[in-house]
Protein backbone atom coordinates (compact mmCIF):
# COMPACT_ATOMS: atom_id res chain seq x y z
CA UNK A 1 0.00 0.00 0.00
CA UNK A 2 1.13 3.49 -1.08
CA UNK A 3 1.82 5.78 1.97
CA UNK A 4 0.18 9.06 1.02
CA UNK A 5 2.21 11.85 2.37
CA UNK A 6 1.15 14.68 5.24
CA UNK A 7 2.94 17.74 4.23
CA UNK A 8 4.05 19.82 7.70
CA UNK A 9 2.39 22.68 6.14
CA UNK A 10 -1.24 20.80 6.07
CA UNK A 11 -3.52 22.84 8.45
CA UNK A 12 -5.20 20.56 11.03
CA UNK A 13 -4.86 20.98 15.06
CA UNK A 14 -5.55 18.64 17.76
CA UNK A 15 -7.92 20.26 21.53
CA UNK A 16 -5.53 19.21 24.00
CA UNK A 17 -8.96 19.54 26.59
CA UNK A 18 -11.52 17.86 24.67
CA UNK A 19 -8.97 16.27 21.26
CA UNK A 20 -11.51 17.73 18.60
CA UNK A 21 -9.77 18.03 15.63
CA UNK A 22 -9.80 21.15 13.45
CA UNK A 23 -9.28 21.11 9.71
CA UNK A 24 -8.27 24.58 8.12
CA UNK A 25 -6.96 27.76 9.46
CA UNK A 26 -6.82 27.70 13.44
CA UNK A 27 -9.45 29.28 14.86
CA UNK A 28 -9.19 31.28 18.36
CA UNK A 29 -11.65 28.95 20.24
CA UNK A 30 -12.22 24.97 20.05
CA UNK A 31 -15.58 24.56 18.36
CA UNK A 32 -16.50 21.95 20.61
CA UNK A 33 -15.64 22.77 24.20
CA UNK A 34 -14.60 26.30 23.95
CA UNK A 35 -11.05 25.81 24.75
CA UNK A 36 -8.67 28.77 23.93
CA UNK A 37 -5.93 28.56 20.96
CA UNK A 38 -3.37 28.51 23.12
CA UNK A 39 -4.76 24.73 24.03
CA UNK A 40 -4.33 23.65 20.89
CA UNK A 41 -1.35 21.51 19.10
CA UNK A 42 -0.57 21.00 15.13
CA UNK A 43 -1.92 17.38 14.29
CA UNK A 44 2.59 16.37 13.46
CA UNK A 45 3.13 17.75 17.00
CA UNK A 46 0.46 15.51 18.26
CA UNK A 47 1.22 12.30 16.49
CA UNK A 48 5.04 12.39 18.12
CA UNK A 49 3.47 13.51 21.21
CA UNK A 50 0.64 10.96 21.88
CA UNK A 51 0.90 7.09 21.44
CA UNK A 52 -2.60 5.40 20.25
CA UNK A 53 -1.79 2.03 22.17
CA UNK A 54 -4.17 -0.72 22.04
CA UNK A 55 -5.61 -2.89 24.90
CA UNK A 56 -7.13 -6.43 24.35
CA UNK A 57 -11.10 -7.01 24.83
CA UNK A 58 -11.56 -10.33 23.57
CA UNK A 59 -9.91 -12.12 20.65
CA UNK A 60 -11.64 -10.24 18.16
CA UNK A 61 -11.75 -6.46 20.02
CA UNK A 62 -9.39 -4.27 20.88
CA UNK A 63 -9.69 -0.98 23.14
CA UNK A 64 -7.29 2.04 21.57
CA UNK A 65 -6.18 4.83 24.25
CA UNK A 66 -3.97 7.18 23.81
CA UNK A 67 -0.41 7.48 26.08
CA UNK A 68 -0.53 10.17 27.61
CA UNK A 69 -4.11 10.72 27.50
CA UNK A 70 -5.25 13.36 25.32
CA UNK A 71 -7.88 15.56 26.41
CA UNK A 72 -11.26 14.06 27.27
CA UNK A 73 -9.83 10.59 25.62
CA UNK A 74 -12.77 8.75 24.27
CA UNK A 75 -11.64 5.17 23.61
CA UNK A 76 -12.13 3.73 20.05
CA UNK A 77 -12.30 0.38 19.36
CA UNK A 78 -11.16 -1.69 16.27
CA UNK A 79 -12.61 -5.42 15.22
CA UNK A 80 -11.21 -7.98 13.80
CA UNK A 81 -13.99 -9.07 11.10
CA UNK A 82 -14.01 -11.97 8.37
CA UNK A 83 -15.06 -9.30 6.30
CA UNK A 84 -11.85 -7.17 7.13
CA UNK A 85 -11.03 -4.75 10.00
CA UNK A 86 -12.87 -2.37 11.44
CA UNK A 87 -12.84 0.65 13.89
CA UNK A 88 -15.61 2.08 16.30
CA UNK A 89 -14.68 5.64 16.87
CA UNK A 90 -12.19 7.31 15.87
CA UNK A 91 -8.97 7.95 18.20
CA UNK A 92 -8.15 11.67 18.69
CA UNK A 93 -4.09 11.17 17.50
CA UNK A 94 -2.86 10.58 14.13
CA UNK A 95 -0.41 7.73 14.18
CA UNK A 96 0.32 6.42 11.10
CA UNK A 97 2.20 3.13 12.17
CA UNK A 98 -1.25 1.82 13.04
CA UNK A 99 -2.05 -1.10 11.16
CA UNK A 100 -4.84 -0.34 8.69
CA UNK A 101 -8.48 -0.97 8.83
CA UNK A 102 -11.27 -1.03 5.93
CA UNK A 103 -14.16 1.57 7.81
CA UNK A 104 -14.36 3.41 10.34
CA UNK A 105 -17.81 3.25 11.62
CA UNK A 106 -19.14 6.33 13.67
CA UNK A 107 -21.48 5.86 16.91
CA UNK A 108 -22.20 9.86 16.75
CA UNK A 109 -20.61 13.09 15.24
CA UNK A 110 -18.63 14.06 18.82
CA UNK A 111 -15.61 11.53 17.81
CA UNK A 112 -14.90 12.08 14.27
CA UNK A 113 -11.01 12.43 16.03
CA UNK A 114 -8.16 12.51 13.18
CA UNK A 115 -10.38 9.81 11.29
CA UNK A 116 -10.02 12.19 7.92
CA UNK A 117 -6.26 11.35 7.93
CA UNK A 118 -7.00 8.08 8.62
CA UNK A 119 -9.64 7.63 5.87
CA UNK A 120 -6.66 9.25 3.05
CA UNK A 121 -3.52 7.25 4.98
CA UNK A 122 -5.86 3.64 4.55
CA UNK A 123 -8.43 4.40 1.90
CA UNK A 124 -10.86 3.97 4.83
CA UNK A 125 -14.51 4.23 4.20
CA UNK A 126 -16.25 6.63 6.56
CA UNK A 127 -19.75 5.65 8.27
CA UNK A 128 -21.72 8.59 10.22
CA UNK A 129 -25.48 8.63 10.21
CA UNK A 130 -26.97 11.70 7.85
CA UNK A 131 -28.56 13.45 10.93
CA UNK A 132 -25.09 14.06 12.58
CA UNK A 133 -23.13 14.20 9.32
CA UNK A 134 -24.94 17.30 8.62
CA UNK A 135 -23.98 18.92 11.70
CA UNK A 136 -21.37 21.72 11.83
CA UNK A 137 -18.65 20.10 13.73
CA UNK A 138 -18.62 17.27 11.04
CA UNK A 139 -18.84 19.70 7.66
CA UNK A 140 -14.88 19.62 6.99
CA UNK A 141 -14.73 15.81 7.54
CA UNK A 142 -15.18 13.64 4.14
CA UNK A 143 -18.00 10.96 5.15
CA UNK A 144 -18.33 8.00 2.93
CA UNK A 145 -21.41 6.49 3.83
CA UNK A 146 -24.63 8.75 5.30
CA UNK A 147 -27.40 5.75 6.75
CA UNK A 148 -30.42 6.63 7.49
CA UNK A 149 -31.46 3.78 9.36
CA UNK A 150 -29.91 0.28 10.94
CA UNK A 151 -27.65 -2.04 8.96
CA UNK A 152 -25.04 -4.60 8.96
CA UNK A 153 -21.79 -4.35 7.67
CA UNK A 154 -18.50 -6.72 7.72
CA UNK A 155 -20.58 -9.02 9.98
CA UNK A 156 -21.03 -6.17 12.94
CA UNK A 157 -24.77 -4.39 13.73
CA UNK A 158 -25.75 -1.24 13.82
CA UNK A 159 -29.12 0.83 15.48
CA UNK A 160 -29.68 3.90 15.19
CA UNK A 161 -31.69 4.75 18.03
CA UNK A 162 -30.79 8.77 17.86
CA UNK A 163 -31.24 10.55 21.75
CA UNK A 164 -28.01 12.07 22.67
CA UNK A 165 -27.62 13.34 19.13
CA UNK A 166 -30.30 12.92 16.38
CA UNK A 167 -27.73 10.40 14.74
CA UNK A 168 -26.44 7.96 17.43
CA UNK A 169 -26.03 4.73 16.17
CA UNK A 170 -24.86 1.41 18.96
CA UNK A 171 -22.90 -1.14 17.46
CA UNK A 172 -22.70 -5.39 17.72
CA UNK A 173 -20.59 -7.91 16.92
CA UNK A 174 -20.98 -11.06 18.15
CA UNK A 175 -21.54 -10.59 22.14
CA UNK A 176 -19.74 -7.33 22.19
CA UNK A 177 -22.18 -4.28 22.69
CA UNK A 178 -20.06 -0.67 21.51
CA UNK A 179 -22.36 1.62 23.64
CA UNK A 180 -19.95 4.66 23.55
CA UNK A 181 -21.11 7.34 25.90
CA UNK A 182 -24.59 7.08 25.76
CA UNK A 183 -24.02 6.03 29.64
CA UNK A 184 -21.66 6.93 32.26
CA UNK A 185 -20.34 4.86 34.95
CA UNK A 186 -19.68 6.93 38.08
CA UNK A 187 -18.55 6.07 41.94
CA UNK A 188 -22.64 6.20 42.61
CA UNK A 189 -23.63 3.99 39.56
CA UNK A 190 -25.23 4.53 35.85
CA UNK A 191 -26.00 8.08 34.59
CA UNK A 192 -27.04 8.90 31.03
CA UNK A 193 -24.94 11.51 29.30
CA UNK A 194 -25.64 14.75 30.34
CA UNK A 195 -24.37 16.74 27.46
CA UNK A 196 -27.69 16.50 24.84
CA UNK A 197 -31.20 16.56 25.32
CA UNK A 198 -32.38 14.53 28.46
CA UNK A 199 -36.07 13.95 27.41
CA UNK A 200 -34.81 12.62 24.01
CA UNK A 201 -31.98 10.73 25.82
CA UNK A 202 -34.00 8.77 28.55
CA UNK A 203 -36.70 7.79 25.64
CA UNK A 204 -34.09 6.53 23.26
CA UNK A 205 -32.43 4.41 26.36
CA UNK A 206 -36.05 2.52 26.12
CA UNK A 207 -35.15 1.19 22.84
CA UNK A 208 -31.81 0.14 23.67
CA UNK A 209 -32.95 -1.89 26.60
CA UNK A 210 -35.11 -3.60 24.16
CA UNK A 211 -32.81 -4.39 21.95
CA UNK A 212 -29.87 -5.26 24.13
CA UNK A 213 -31.76 -7.18 26.61
CA UNK A 214 -32.50 -10.22 24.36
CA UNK A 215 -29.25 -10.62 22.98
CA UNK A 216 -26.40 -12.95 24.44
CA UNK A 217 -24.38 -10.44 24.98
CA UNK A 218 -20.88 -10.15 27.92
CA UNK A 219 -19.00 -7.34 27.24
CA UNK A 220 -20.05 -3.42 26.94
CA UNK A 221 -17.27 -1.13 25.24
CA UNK A 222 -17.98 2.32 26.58
CA UNK A 223 -16.35 5.50 25.87
CA UNK A 224 -14.14 5.15 28.63
CA UNK A 225 -14.88 2.00 30.78
CA UNK A 226 -15.26 -1.70 29.70
CA UNK A 227 -18.08 -3.82 31.44
CA UNK A 228 -19.49 -6.93 32.25
CA UNK A 229 -22.80 -6.65 30.05
CA UNK A 230 -24.45 -8.36 33.26
CA UNK A 231 -23.78 -5.56 35.54
CA UNK A 232 -24.12 -3.22 33.07
CA UNK A 233 -28.03 -4.16 31.67
CA UNK A 234 -29.80 -3.72 35.58
CA UNK A 235 -27.91 -0.38 35.56
CA UNK A 236 -29.16 0.98 32.47
CA UNK A 237 -32.58 -1.02 33.68
CA UNK A 238 -33.17 0.86 37.08
CA UNK A 239 -32.86 4.47 34.97
CA UNK A 240 -35.98 3.63 32.73
CA UNK A 241 -39.31 4.94 34.68
CA UNK A 242 -41.41 2.18 35.57
CA UNK A 243 -38.66 -0.38 35.85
Amino acid sequence: MNTPEFPNHMQQWVCLQCGYNMIGEMPDICPFCGARHDRFMAWDEAEKTYQVTSRPVNAAVSQLLSVPRLGLEHAAYRVETESGAVWIDSPSAFNRTLPAVDAILFTHHHFLGASNQYRKLWNAQIWLHEQDAGHRLATAFDIDHRFRDDFSAYGIQAYHVGGHTPGFTFYIYQDVLFICDYVFLTDSGMQFNPYGPGAATLQQAQRIFDIVSDQALKTVCGYNYLADFADWLPGLKALLPGR
